[in-house]
């Protein structure tokens, strides 16, 4: 009887957490630059002496899904979408650098080129970018800021980091929503190109979420039962014992 419900709790653990993430998946779908969180089931045995016959059954987050999301024309001259696998740097809250697929970017009051929620964006020396005062800017396709005054002939203000990651120099998603690599700073890539005027939608399947979290759930629910079938033996089994006794 023990070994059922230290089965099923675990299993049941296991099903929520998957919904969990399926759940922070769906309400991205929207999100600009978005990364599906992935999930995936292992099995951990429990160690010590009569344990080696249970086993623990967990949900890790594996990382996020690489692929693309789908291009959305905004014809906004501070609408990047990265092409490929490159990722925008910005500097994150905590003042490190940190990378970003969402290219919705404004100039503050201050005239300090930032995302859409407020974090600076970073040139490929890793600093952040100032634009003048009243001036207009455009953006080439690989990252060169260029701000316009009137009458005045364009400046080059800088040129956006972009990074492109790989097997060695992977990224992992931090708390913030904002990814990182554990190797520290990753190089800025001259390959890297971008289009403006265009923004990367979030690469969530809405209908293969949907179905997840349903097969999520009644798995929960098959748990639970097994959970009141196990506390059900266990008292008929009292009973008898009682009986005997």
């Amino acid at each position: 009887m023990d070994r059922i419900i230290y089965t099923t709790m675990t299993g049941a653990n296991a099903a929520a957490q998957r919904q969990a993430v399926l759940s922070n998946n769906l309400a991205n779908v929207s999100t600009t630059g978005f990364r599906a969180e992935l999930s995936t089931f292992r099995s951990v045995p429990l160690q010590g002496q009569g344990s080696t016959t249970r086993v623990f059954g967990l949900d890790a987050t594996s990382g996020h899904l690489e692929q693309a999301g789908p291009a959305m024309h905004t014809g906004k001259s501070t609408d990047l979408m990265a092409r490929g696998n490159a990722w925008f740097a910005v500097q994150g809250l905590d003042g490190l650098e940190a990378y970003t697929r969402n290219g919705a970017l404004e100039v503050t009051a201050e005239g300090q080129l930032v995302t859409a929620t407020g974090l600076p964006v970073l040139t490929d020396g890793g600093a952040p970018i100032d634009i003048p005062q009243n001036a207009s800017i455009s953006f080439g396709g690989d990252g060169t800021v260029v701000a316009t005054l009137a009458g005045q002939d364009p400046i080059n203000v800088g040129r956006l980091k972009m990074v492109t990651p790989n097997q060695e120099q992977t990224l992992k998603r931090g708390d913030d929503g904002l990814f990182r690599s554990p190797q520290g700073d990753l190089p800025a890539d001259a390959n890297a190109t971008m289009v403006a005027g265009s923004l990367e939608g979030s690469n969530v399947n809405a209908v293969e979420a949907m179905v997840g979290m349903i097969a999520a759930s009644r798995q929960f629910e098959q748990q639970m039962k097994l959970l009141t079938t196990a506390e059900t033996n266990d008292k008929t089994a009292s009973q008898l014992l009682s009986l005997n006794g």
